[in-house]
C-alpha cells in the first residue's frame, strides 16, 4: 500500500493518498456484543467518524485496544452499516484466543479498528436474477449486500433467492435478516436438524436446472465455493466469491494471505485483490 498516515481532527488516524476509497484506524466503542448461540456473537461498533462509503464486501481488521496478546489483527466483514448511529456491525464465531476474548467485552469498552479494507461485490444488472449461497459464517458479508441492493438500490427481493447453508441449526445465521428484505430463503444443514439434510450445493445445483441466475454470489468454505465455482462454469453462471483467509495485516504488506490464480503462474492476495473475486480467476 502507497499511502501516509495523518491525524485528523479529533485524533483518527487516515490513510491518504488511497487510490480507491478512505481508510480509518481508530478506537471503535462497543455498542453491544450479543450472544447468538452458543459459538456466535454479534457486535455493534460506534466511532466518531463515518463508514457510508464502505462496500459490500470490504472488511475491517481488528485489534482488542492496546493489549499485546493477541498482537496481530483479525479481519471481520462488515455485517450491517449503522447509518443512525455511525457505526457498523460485525458478525463472528468464537474460535481462538482473539475471538474468546471478544466474546468477553462489554457494552463501553473499546476495540481499535482499520477499514474499510479490500474490494466489494460488483452490482448485478438491473431485473436481473440473482442466487445468494452463504456457507456459515460466511453470511455476514452478503447480509450487508442483499440489504443495500434492496434498500439503496431498490433491486426487487423477488429477484433474489438465498441459499443458506450450516452444519446444524446452531450454526445457521441470518435467516431473518433475509426474510424481513422479503428474500425467499432455502435453508440445508449438515446434521438435518433444521431444513433440508444435505450439503448447501445440493438445492443449488437442482435450482440452476431450473431457473438460470445471471449471477451468483458467494461466501463459506472453500470447498463449497470450489463445487459453487465448478457449477456456475458449467451452467455458463457467472459467479462471485468473497473468500476467507488468515490475514495479519490487512492491506498487501505480510504476503500472508496469497490466493493461487489461474492464469500466468500469478498470485492474489485476498486482502488487496479481493476479498471478492470472479471465480473463474481462482484456482481452489
Amino acid at each position: 500500500m502507497s499511502g501516509k498516515i495523518q491525524k485528523t481532527r479529533g485524533g483518527r488516524m487516515k490513510y491518504e493518498e488511497r487510490p480507491d476509497g478512505h481508510m480509518f484506524i481508530e478506537k471503535a466503542q462497543i455498542l453491544w456484543n450479543k450472544k447468538l448461540s452458543p459459538a456466535y456473537f454479534k457486535m455493534g461498533l460506534k466511532w466518531s467518524g463515518s463508514f457510508h462509503d464502505a462496500k459490500p464486501g470490504q472488511f475491517v481488521m481488528l485489534r482488542i485496544g492496546d493489549r499485546i496478546a493477541p498482537l496481530l489483527r483479525r479481519p471481520f466483514s462488515i455485517y450491517k452499516i449503522m447509518e443512525d448511529k455511525k457505526g457498523m456491525e460485525i458478525l463472528y464465531r468464537v474460535v481462538g484466543e482473539c475471538t474468546g476474548m471478544l466474546s468477553e467485552m462489554r457494552e463501553g469498552e473499546s476495540v481499535d479498528i482499520l477499514g474499510p479494507l479490500g474490494n466489494g461485490f460488483p452490482l448485478p444488472k438491473k431485473g436481473g436474477k440473482v442466487f445468494i449461497v452463504a456457507g456459515g459464517i460466511g453470511v455476514a458479508p452478503l447480509v450487508f449486500f442483499s440489504s443495500y441492493l434492496v434498500g439503496k438500490k431498490n433491486f426487487a427481493a423477488s429477484n433474489i433467492k438465498v441459499f443458506l447453508g450450516a452444519r446444524s441449526k446452531d450454526d445457521l445465521l441470518c435467516r431473518d435478516d433475509f426474510l424481513s428484505l422479503g428474500i425467499q430463503v432455502a435453508v440445508t444443514t449438515e446434521d438435518g436438524s433444521e431444513g433440508e439434510t444435505c450439503m448447501i450445493t445440493s438445492p443449488v445445483e437442482a435450482a440452476l436446472k431450473i431457473t438460470r441466475p445471471d449471477i451468483i454470489y458467494a461466501c463459506g468454505p472453500s470447498g463449497m465455493m470450489k463445487c459453487l465455482a465448478g457449477m456456475a462454469e458449467d451452467h455458463g453462471v457467472a459467479c462471485q466469491i468473497s473468500m476467507e483467509s488468515v490475514m495479519a495485516c490487512g492491506f498487501g504488506a505480510c504476503l500472508g494471505c496469497a490466493v493461487e490464480s489461474k492464469h500466468e503462474n500469478k498470485y492474489f492476495h485476498v486482502c488487496k485483490d479481493g476479498p471478492v473475486f470472479d471465480s473463474r480467476d481462482v484456482r481452489f
